[in-house]
């Protein structure tokens, strides 16, 4: 149930504090990107803690992401019907609650199950926040600023995420990363009243998709399930084939509700956009090569160079830095270029880094052969997002602002938990593939280090798609053009020129 807010505030009323606005959306919403990428160095130690399988650690980082992605879209409807402020509270309620409990899980299930209610969580908070911001800004210079600041978050969150992971493991223990997440939620629900206005789509019906959010998430869940299984059971068997074609029969009957429904959790006609929906596909697969470089790389630094928690939590701190950087230059080349050329050049600077990752020796010393790809792919990555962000929300109109910001999110979520699905699918078959002949020390540790190749070069195949797509239909977006129609009306989506003349 909705926590009882105060009486609605006007949305006019953010307009005196806009900074105030921003700086609390970005506060709550790192949580929500540092949990993408937190667990990661922490993967060695839970999995000891807990006995786990080596194929099934990635259901602890591909559950929180799978649900969290899966409703997305509901709640970005959720949040233009009942509220925003409303939403965004409730949703950082569930999460705190399950973070604690992952926090204190004792056994896989429960930990897994727990990741499953903070993407749960996560999924009323992320589009709330994102919808509050681009009404809280008008559309244009102000906005641009705000979503280059939100969209380099993303990208530093992520990396500090690793970072505050390998401190945490190391220190106090792999529980805390987790349970850190609980001061942050109540410190949210409780100053959210004081910081946001409450804030509806216009005309927006009291009805809610929840046909369409089931047979999304299923679909989802049962294609991601089915992956990992394809490791053991193999892309012959009658499991692995039913399994996709089931999720293939649920995706697309979520498409058939969303063209028939009366209130569509995503209502086709956004796809109407040209940036919106090159900037969502992109984005399914810039965050499949970004969450399987995080997952892969602690893997790597671990399992086969041999570092303890806290030194692969360090080993990120450039990686960091490099990120904070190319979102900096993102975000000052964003207000006289085009997105589209400042895409392009972080995403051709990520493939280069992933390459060269896919080629790091199984004895690679630090500063020579892991920090330049690192730098890299940091710098590459920043520069991505703010783009991205900014494409995404072009044309939209404040009616659709939840749903366009439910499906960025979702396909951020998606796109990294179907990346770490299929990439370990492939890497793990390739370690499975290589210890059968011997399962001495020195025989994982190679087979272990050709699979996180193999797994390199897949998220740097992710990204080349990525710069394919952009380059071929992404549109060249003036900085502080007008949009025609930007407000849209109640029954239109506005369609935004690429490049309106002169």
């Amino acid at each position: 149930m909705a926590l009882a807010d105060p009486a609605p505030t006007p949305a006019p009323a953010a307009a005196a504090r806009p900074g105030l606005i921003l700086a609390f959306l970005c506060l709550v919403q790192s949580m929500v990107y540092l949990d993408v990428t937190i667990v990661n160095v922490a993967l060695p130690s839970i999995q000891h803690s807990l006995d786990m399988a080596d194929g099934d650690l990635q259901f602890v980082v591909t559950a929180y992401g799978t649900v969290l992605g899966g409703f997305l879209l509901l709640g970005g409807r959720l949040a233009d019907t009942l509220g925003r402020r409303r939403l965004l509270r409730t949703g950082l309620a569930l999460f705190g609650a399950a973070s604690l409990a992952a926090g204190l899980s004792q056994d896989a299930g429960l930990l897994i199950t727990a990741r499953g209610v903070q993407g749960l969580g996560a999924a009323l908070t992320a589009p709330a926040a994102l919808s509050t911001l681009t009404t809280t800004f008008t559309e244009g210079s102000a906005r641009n600023k705000a979503l280059g600041i939100w969209g380099a978050l993303a990208g530093v969150a992520s990396v500090l995420g690793v970072l505050c992971g390998g401190l945490l493991t190391q220190g106090p223990g792999w529980r805390w990363v987790f349970l850190i997440n609980v001061p942050i939620a109540v410190f949210g629900v409780l100053a959210a009243p004081a910081v946001l206005p409450e804030t509806r789509g216009a005309g927006r019906a009291e009805r809610f998709d929840a046909g369409g959010a089931v047979a999304l998430t299923a679909g989802l869940l049962l294609l991601i399930y089915t992956l990992n299984e394809a490791v053991g059971a193999g892309w012959g068997a009658a499991r692995t084939v039913g399994g996709l074609a089931g999720a293939a029969v649920l995706l697309a009957a979520f498409l058939v509700i969303e063209a028939r429904a009366h209130s569509p959790l995503l209502p086709l006609r956004v796809f109407r956009l040209p940036a919106l929906r090159t900037a969502n596909a992109t984005t399914v697969l810039t965050f499949g090569a970004l969450v399987t470089l995080f997952f892969f790389a602690s893997l790597f630094m671990q399992q086969v160079l041999g570092y303890d928690a806290l030194k692969t939590g360090l080993a990120y701190i450039p990686l960091a830095t490099a990120t904070i950087v190319g979102a900096g230059v993102a975000s000052g080349m964003i207000t006289r270029l085009p997105a589209k050329p400042v895409l392009v050049a972080g995403l051709l600077l990520s493939l280069a880094g992933l390459l060269l990752l896919a080629r790091l020796p199984a004895d690679a010393g630090y500063a020579g052969r892991v920090l330049p790809p690192f730098l890299l792919v940091g710098v590459g990555l920043g520069m991505t997002f703010v783009p991205l962000q900014i494409a995404a929300a072009f044309g939209v109109g404040e009616r659709e602002s939840g749903v366009a910001a439910g499906l960025i999110n979702t396909s951020q979520e998606a796109g990294g938990a179907l990346g770490v699905a299929v990439v370990s699918t492939i890497a793990f078959t390739r370690i499975a593939d290589l210890t059968k002949s011997g399962t001495s020390a020195g025989a994982l540790r190679a087979a272990r280090a050709s699979g996180f190749h193999h797994a390199f070069f897949a998220a740097a195949c992710f990204a080349a798609l990525a710069l394919v797509l952009a380059v071929a239909l992404l549109p060249m977006m003036r900085p502080s053009a007008p949009l025609p129609a930007a407000a849209g009306t109640q029954d239109q989506v506005p369609v935004a020129e690429p490049e309106p003349a002169p």
